[in-house]
């Protein structure tokens, strides 16, 4: 706590402290959510002071000083921070509310600032090309673990899938004869995905050494998981995001590239190619087609960009 400004030295102040005490031993909130609670409050009890010309209490805050802290804080910080600020506040004088010492919480019709998702960064079609061949060029591993990579890559660009879909897949959801994929997405849901040649062709080479993959002692391997560690057990989420990063760095110099980066990579190089809409929501298994639309706006931006570097009329405009 700054000395400056220490919580003890108003009610409002006190209330945060108090607070603060509750998520740490009652609620028994982890030390990086109190410490992020008592950042924002601490901020707040500044600002309402400041506003106030003094000390402040609970009760002498309103919703309009309330809408003057949100405004001043969003000036320099992203909508998802001034929402987490905004929570933090909100749930103090919850806190107060249900201890009896406010009769109604001033934060409660205040509207939650809507925080804009932000996608992972995606390839072009020529660096998605060079990480699904990065595998092939690999020293480390043996001729097994490079080919259950390079089927692994495959699967998650061709198909779209999750990193949680991935390895949750088991042997008998690959049908190579029909091209297809049986998926348990969000909320165990199942979908039929489509499996392109190229991943038929990689998973194909990757099955006829699978059987390779066992404890090195034991011999025992997981009779029903597809995508395999090197001591046969079913591979796990931070498994394949270290393996990502790791053919992204080799095939594109990009090693904080993630698994989501493929299935956006998917779903954007689809809708560019021509793919309806609503085919990419079922294929990447979205409730929603807002959530599909959002691929909309990547495609648009990528149209502008080559449409200035490459129309003469917008060359013409830049010249001028």
């Amino acid at each position: 706590m700054e000395p400056a400004s220490p919580l003890t030295a108003d009610a409002l102040g006190r209330a945060v402290a108090d607070y603060v005490e509750h998520l740490s031993f009652v609620r028994r909130a982890s030390a990086h959510t109190v410490d992020a609670y008592r950042r924002d409050l601490v901020q707040f009890v500044e600002h309402a002071r400041s506003a106030c010309g003094g000390p402040a209490s609970p009760a002498g805050v309103t919703r309009l000083l309330l809408r003057d802290f949100l405004g001043s804080v969003s000036k320099g910080c992203t909508s998802s921070t001034v929402a987490r600020k905004l929570a933090a506040v909100r749930s103090m004088f919850r806190h107060l509310v249900r201890m009896g010492k406010l009769r109604e919480s001033p934060a409660e019709q205040l509207g939650t600032p809507k925080a804009r998702r932000r996608l992972p960064a995606m390839l072009n079609v020529e660096s998605a090309s060079e990480v699904m061949a990065a595998p092939s060029a690999a020293l480390q591993g043996t001729d097994a673990t490079r080919a259950r990579d390079a089927a692994l890559l495959e699967v998650l660009y061709g198909s779209g899938l999750r990193v949680s879909e991935l390895i949750a897949l088991d042997l008998e959801a690959v049908s190579l004869g029909e091209l297809t994929l049986r998926v348990f997405g969000k909320g165990k849901k199942e979908r039929v995905v489509p499996l392109g040649t190229k991943s038929a062709a990689a998973l194909s080479a990757y099955l006829a050494l699978r059987g390779e993959l066992r404890h090195p002692r034991t011999g025992e391997q997981d009779p029903a998981a597809l995508f395999l560690g090197s001591t046969g057990r079913r591979l796990g989420v931070r498994w394949v995001q270290k393996l990502v990063h790791r053919y992204g760095a080799l095939g594109t110099g990009r090693p904080d590239l993630h698994p989501h980066a493929l299935r956006h990579s998917c779903a954007t190089h689809m809708l560019e190619g021509g793919a309806d809409l609503r085919a990419i929501q079922e294929m990447l298994g979205h409730s929603s087609l807002s959530t599909t639309q959002r691929y909309t706006h990547l495609s648009l931006d990528r149209l502008l960009e080559v449409y200035d570097k490459s129309h003469p009329l917008a060359r013409a405009t830049h010249d001028d």
